[in-house]
């Protein structure tokens, strides 16, 4: 997911269940979730900026993940603290090989529309999403079905893998082994749809989406104005308390800003904070336990443009790396509210941790980094282009690496701020270059759905215009890289496939195919006064099926 812009208060960082990924056998559960205290009733209000979509077909950064998330369920729910929890699947079977999955899904459920949520309904809309007019950014998450690459070309419309033998059994056959395809069903994309969706390209349900999830749309997505969601009384699972939610979508240019001066004058239940705010933020709410931070399963980078312009050379991206002090932009902008970055792997992945991995992130190099320039041919006066989405606090770290890079380098820095989905859009372009301000907050706990979507070849998947529709925007491909994934995917032994993944790591860092920055530490303000059992979630949003008035 990416980050445009769960749960403990100040209590560390998340633990990442990865026991709870062993496959294998069946498993049996009731969706998880225990009914919290609180009164039912009562409106939450938050703001953020213009999602890319809100319809599971292309939901994919913190906006939009906020809304379908609410709106649907699906197989399984991955909880705050990384554990994955059965919510639709009420067993599941993988074969010896990990190729064959069989899922048995909850009977009685509906989507607010009256229509039977069954195995059929994961079929349609898991189909829906890989078409090749749907044009998902997020459909590779569907990769390793069989049958995804016929239907991603449009030689059909229906994977092969996927069948409903009955109402109540789904089955997926992988084109290869994978022991961790239960995990990534917790994605959004691996939600079911009734039957009025259609295609991907039906406007009204991508304005309007009919889902089975705690919450469900008042009205339409009025778009870069609001979104109103309101309870679903007929859901099958345990009932949110919240009567309504109401989502302002603001400004991209100041909606930080707009967050919290609407969090400080009541209009909003729960908000980020500028940049420079943090400090004053911190001294006047965390006493009156008001105040969220949490390190969380995400990562700020560099993104480097691999293929082409200034940083097609490793060694010039490596120069970019070792010349940034990242120390002194801790200190002097984030107020030592953030810790300094040396992996492209979280912290909180603690069976795959390897701390200072990436050794142009240790330390600021000056020497170093003049001399990879030199030798990558990255000469003083180059221009190199840095990009990042405004309104969301960034605008001051990217101006000191952007100084830090021109004092040390020689090169000319060209920052240019824009809206969150101009930026996703520019970096999907043939013709992209330089680097982005790039975040990533997992969707699943699992080191793969970093190495994998970041940085894998079939992650790039370039349609007929040269754009790349997959999340691995940097463009890079290594061949030894990608066949390290595929084997970890193909190893039963959690151990085993843990060692395969810091391989790959290193791979990739040794090549700078990410520039890391810092440690996603994410900073909330929410209304406790009001509200209790409120929390960050998995994917760094409020709770909003499990909180409640006090």
């Amino acid at each position: 997911m990416r980050g445009a812009q769960s749960a403990k208060w100040v209590a560390g960082a998340i633990i990442i269940a990865l026991s709870a990924t062993a496959c294998g056998g069946s498993d049996d559960g009731d969706g998880g979730k225990k009914e919290s205290a609180g009164k039912a009733g009562g409106t939450f209000k938050l703001g953020i900026t213009e999602p890319v979509a809100i319809d599971p077909y292309n939901a994919q950064e913190s906006e939009g993940i906020l809304v379908t998330d609410n709106l649907f369920t699906g197989l399984y729910e991955p909880t705050a603290d990384g554990k994955v929890i059965p919510r639709l699947a009420t067993s599941k079977k993988v074969s010896g090989d990990g190729k064959t999955w069989t899922f048995t899904i909850k009977k009685g459920t509906k989507f607010s529309n009256g229509e039977d949520v069954d195995a059929a309904a994961f079929v349609r809309g898991w189909n829906r999403v890989a078409q090749k007019k749907a044009a998902s950014d997020v459909a590779y998450h569907m990769a390793g079905i069989d049958g995804f690459k016929e239907v991603q070309s449009g030689k059909t419309d229906e994977m092969k893998g996927l069948s409903a033998p009955d109402a109540s059994t789904l089955k997926v056959q992988l084109a290869e082994p994978d022991f961790e395809f239960d995990i990534k069903t917790t994605h959004t994309v691996f939600s079911p749809v009734p039957k009025v969706a259609g295609d991907a390209k039906n406007k009204a349900f991508n304005a309007a989406p009919i889902g089975n999830g705690p919450f469900k749309m008042q009205g339409k997505w009025e778009h870069n104005k609001s979104i109103t969601l309101v309870r679903n009384d007929d859901y099958g699972l345990e009932k949110a308390k919240l009567d309504k939610v109401q989502i302002s979508i603001l400004n991209s240019n100041n909606g930080v800003t707009l967050e919290y001066q609407g969090f400080q004058s009541g209009q909003f239940d729960w908000a980020r904070m500028p940049v420079p705010q943090l400090p004053a933020a911190k001294s006047k709410y965390e006493p009156q336990g008001e105040w969220i931070e949490q390190d969380t399963n995400g990562m700020n980078y560099l993104l480097p443009i691999t293929d082409n312009g200034p940083l097609k050379d490793a060694k010039a991206r490596l120069a970019v790396s070792y010349a940034i002090d990242r120390d002194a932009i801790i200190k002097g902008v984030f107020q030592n509210m953030q810790t300094k970055s040396t992996t492209i792997l979280p912290p909180v992945f603690k069976d795959v941790y390897q701390k200072d991995l990436c050794t142009s992130c240790v330390k600021q190099d000056k020497a170093k980094a003049k001399q990879l320039a030199k030798e990558a041919g990255l000469k003083p006066g180059t221009t190199l282009p840095i990009a990042y989405n405004t309104g969301a606090g960034h605008e001051e770290w990217v101006q000191a690496v952007g100084q830090q890079l021109e004092q040390v380098l020689g090169v000319k820095v060209k920052s240019k701020g824009q809206p969150f989905a101009q930026l996703l859009a520019d970096q999907q372009a043939p013709k992209a270059t330089g680097a982005y301000r790039f975040a990533w907050g997992a969707d699943y706990p699992t080191p793969d759905n970093f190495l994998y979507p970041l940085l894998d070849t079939a992650s790039i998947n370039k349609d007929d215009a040269g754009k790349v529709t997959g999340d691995n925007r940097g463009r890079y491909s290594n061949k030894k890289f990608d066949a390290l994934l595929s084997k970890a995917r193909g190893t039963k032994d959690q151990a085993a496939r843990n060692a395969i993944y810091k391989e790959a790591e290193k791979l990739a860092l040794d090549e700078q195919a990410l520039i890391p920055l810092w440690n996603r530490t994410q900073l909330r303000l929410a209304n406790t006064k009001k509200f209790t059992n409120m929390k960050m979630d998995f994917h760094e949003d409020p709770n909003l099926a499990e909180l409640s008035l006090k």
